[in-house]
């Protein structure tokens, strides 16, 4: 795939979970900040200031999710995880669950 076109797809979905993202902070039921950077990248702050970072990563191809659990590689076009196949928003909501504390749940 050309760059441009894995480019095109990372900074959609990225939309999409920052999107998701203003949603659940707006609902109140967990207490975190986020902000876009630039380069593709979420920067997600839970209430203890442990942080989760969403990045795209156009030489591999993927989004890479760190927090606190570990690092987690997802490919396009589904954004399915690597190592298990599980998807995005889902990884996305578990460590968001364990970092927080309580049960968290991202959907796009």
């Amino acid at each position: 795939m050309e760059e441009r076109d894995f480019l095109a797809l990372a900074d959609a979905e990225l939309a999409r979970m920052e999107a998701a993202l203003e949603q659940l902070s707006n609902a109140g039921e967990v207490d975190f900040d986020f902000e876009l950077k630039p380069g593709g990248i979420i920067e997600i702050v839970l209430e203890d200031d442990s942080k989760i970072i969403v990045n795209r990563h156009a030489a591999a191809q993927e989004i890479w999710v760190a927090a606190r659990s570990g690092g987690f590689h997802f490919k396009p076009p589904a954004w399915t995880g690597t190592r298990d196949g599980l998807g995005l928003a889902d990884v996305l909501s578990r460590c968001m669950s364990d970092q927080a504390g309580r049960t968290v749940s991202v959907t796009w």
